[in-house]
């Protein structure tokens, strides 16, 4: 698997950076976010969909993350927008340094584990934090992240905040001061002393040289934001999926705009407190617009203290950060009719685990309907411009107390009574954490052992929560069928044994052959909302 740990800048590399030289010259919106260009007659580094005039050869160096460029002294390009670029996501399955590096990444990327630094110093606190949840020394964490990256944790974690600080002056209209507690700096005098050091400019000066931030619709509407993907992207399939499962006064999806919207709620750290998470609830929309592979997501007003966390969620939902060349180099071969398929996430973490035990060993349709009368008995009601958008998804405290008569009067069975409520208080006293962070073998064992929960549910929830590209629900009756082990006297086995040549990208591979089973004949019908088969619970007896 091709790494992107190195910047591509050594004789030994040659090859390589003509081939990226080449996708610079066609714009090619495959490579987004593989490399970014750092160019010496200006002192600024390119996406390499950048619409600027391609500089010489000559003049060129590639680099494989925006922290190296910045390192070497490149400001971000302000037409491309380097902070819009998808993020890369290279795995390994055998390379234990390359495992925790990207493990690494992975944390500092998220904005919901970005720790705020508080006093000077505090950095290296930070790093400290890091490779004790990672269960590595800290000096371990920074030599094998420098030799991997060239950059060290902090670098790598002050681009991330910069770059997402770019984004909201650009983007939005939220004061700087809110742009910099949200960005995941103390205060906005060390804000503005990080962002002239980089960019040689002021924030303020920034938004000045922007268009000013348009707002649409809706009373409540916040600014537009981008989010990038690479090609191909078979949208119409991910948001059939949605749309099949959506909760009425919850989700909303347009097929014909190409939208979806929801009402959200999260639960995060309050700004510069190590206290009790804050609540915080909000509306998105999310637009594709197929031509510039891009979404176009606006939010409500109330979201803007925590946008970073936000278009993270939004990125892992929309599986916006998928590596099309990489997942299907390994997965072509076997599925060649899903190379646009993109695994379905979640914004809610909780949720998607409810939806999963209500789901086991019923249909999607049937599992709708448990899950729309949970809504409109717990849920919450919440204003947003549309009719069509009035709840909130109840909260793990809620469902955490609820009894048996309440949730047997929704039709709940007892077995997924228990199933719900244990989930619940896991979640509600912070012994369980469902985000795209956690650690997923840590996460699924603690899935198992609460009652009603197995193995189906627990990789189910890995694959749309956690996402982890290699989970795989080897119980799954539909993906018995559609591998043709339903007749094994293991199937499982079968199924697992099968699975080993799709590896690290099994979690894909799923998606492929349920949508190929669903079309009857080994070709996935991706516009349609039977497209992804109802998810067996045949291994979720516990």
């Amino acid at each position: 698997m091709t790494s992107t740990a190195l910047p591509s800048n050594s004789t030994a590399d040659t090859a390589a950076d003509e081939g990226r030289y080449l996708a610079l010259q066609a714009r090619d919106a495959r490579f987004d976010g593989h490399f970014f260009t750092g160019v010496t007659s200006t002192g600024i580094y390119c996406r390499p969909v950048c619409a600027v005039r391609t500089p010489r050869r000559e003049n060129c160096r590639f680099f494989a993350l925006a922290a190296q460029a910045e390192s070497a002294g490149f400001r971000p390009c302000l037409r491309c927008r380097p902070e819009l670029a998808p993020q890369a996501m290279a795995w390994s399955v055998q390379d234990a340094s390359g495992i925790l590096v990207q493990q690494a990444v992975r944390l500092l990327d998220a904005p919901d584990l970005w720790p705020t630094p508080a006093v000077p110093g505090e950095g290296s606190a930070t790093v400290a934090r890091l490779a004790e949840r990672l269960g590595v020394s800290d000096r371990h964490l920074r030599r094998i992240f420098e030799a991997a990256l060239g950059v060290s944790p902090l670098q790598y974690l002050q681009t991330r905040r910069l770059l997402t600080a770019k984004q909201l002056l650009t983007d939005t209209a939220m004061p700087v001061t809110q742009v910099a507690l949200a960005s995941g700096f103390a205060s906005v005098r060390r804000f503005n002393a990080a962002f002239v050091g980089h960019y040689g400019l002021n924030p303020t000066q920034l938004r000045r040289r922007g268009a000013a931030p348009v707002r649409t619709d809706g009373p409540g509407a916040s600014s537009t934001l981008r989010l990038a993907w690479r090609p191909p992207f078979d949208v119409a399939a991910l948001l059939a999926f949605f749309e099949r499962r959506q909760f009425h006064g919850v989700e909303w999806v347009l097929p014909q705009e190409a939208t979806l919207r929801r009402t959200v709620r999260l639960q995060h750290p309050a700004s510069g407190s190590a206290g009790l998470p804050t609540e915080t609830t909000g509306w998105f929309s999310a637009r594709f617009d197929l031509a510039r592979h891009q979404v176009l997501l606006q939010t409500s007003d109330s979201l803007y203290p925590v946008l970073p966390l936000v278009i993270r969620r939004v990125r892992a939902m929309l599986d916006l950060d998928a590596d099309p060349a990489a997942i299907n180099a390994v997965l072509h071969p076997h599925f060649p009719d899903g190379d646009g398929l993109r695994v379905p996430g979640a914004f809610d973490g909780f949720e998607l685990a409810v939806r999963a035990v209500l789901g086991q060993q019923i249909t999607v349709a049937a599992a709708r309907t448990l899950g729309q009368r949970l809504v409109e008995r717990l849920g919450e009601p919440i204003a947003t411009p549309w009719p069509e958008l009035h709840r909130l998804f109840p909260t793990a405290a809620t469902l955490a107390r609820a009894d048996g008569d309440t949730l047997g009067q929704l039709g709940i069975v007892r077995q997924r009574q228990a199933a719900i409520v244990a989930l619940a208080r896991a979640v509600d006293s912070g012994a369980l954490a469902l985000h795209a962070g956690a650690d997923v073998p840590s996460t699924t064992v603690a899935l198992c052992a609460l009652p009603g929960i197995g193995d189906w549910t627990a990789q189910y929830i890995a694959m749309r929560v956690l996402r982890w590209p290699d989970a795989f629900p080897a119980g799954d009756v539909a993906l018995h069928k559609a591998l043709g082990v339903q007749q094994h006297k293991n199937p499982a086995r079968a199924a697992q044994e099968a699975s080993q040549a799709w590896r690290p990208w099994r979690s894909y591979a799923v998606l492929r052959a349920w949508a190929a089973g669903s079309s009857g004949a080994g070709t996935p019908a991706p516009a349609d909302a039977q497209n992804y088969q109802n998810h067996s619970a045949s291994g979720n007896r516990h």
